[in-house]
């Protein structure tokens, strides 16, 4: 099965950004520790400059791999920041590939 990607789109809107920012990295850190998604699982998480609208991009190699990310105890925690300081207006749209460079 090909990899999968999924686009998270949010506006911050409630609590401290640089403690979001925090969290964010927090996140990656524990994503890149996890010896269960090592090679699994990349993510990238971006700003718009002139607002505060945030996007993620996660790619993941497969339906197992998202499967253990979803039953860690940090995504839990992540998802639960992420909803708090979006407002509850985060939106995960899955992406698909129409075409890339080599």
């Amino acid at each position: 099965m090909p990899s999968q990607h999924f686009l998270i789109k949010y506006q911050f809107k409630e609590g401290s950004e640089p403690q979001w920012r925090e969290e964010i990295a927090k996140f990656i850190s524990a994503v890149d520790a996890d010896p269960t998604l090592k090679g699994k699982l990349s993510y990238l998480c971006m700003k718009n400059r002139t607002g505060s609208d945030y996007y993620h991009l996660a790619r993941a190699a497969d339906d197992q791999t998202v499967k253990k990310l979803q039953g860690s105890a940090y995504f839990e925690h992540y998802t639960h920041r992420l909803k708090v300081v979006s407002g509850g207006t985060v939106e995960v749209l899955p992406l698909e590939i129409i075409g890339e460079t080599g």
